[in-house]
């Protein structure tokens, strides 16, 4: 009898990695699949994921301690009139 084989498990950090690293589209996905030893269908998951995530980034709470971009593109934070 065969000895089962056991699942990888991947950090949230590695996810992100190969995720990004689809995203950003310079190699195929079978490509990054094979660089990292992950399954292909797994890397389009993972870029998937990133992609209906990416949105949260973007949704804030108006309020006392939120970040506001200014003219330089740097960020400051923006106090509330109490």
């Amino acid at each position: 009898m065969s000895e089962a084989k056991k699942r990888k498990v991947h950090t949230p950090e590695f996810k992100a990695k190969v995720g990004l690293e689809a995203l950003r589209g310079a190699k195929t996905i079978n490509g990054i699949g094979q660089e990292y030893g992950v399954h292909p269908a797994q890397v389009g998951q993972w870029k998937k994921e990133i992609q209906e995530q990416a949105k949260t980034l973007f949704e804030s709470r108006r309020g006392p301690g939120r970040l506001r971009h200014t003219r330089n593109r740097s960020c400051s934070t923006v106090k509330s009139a109490s």
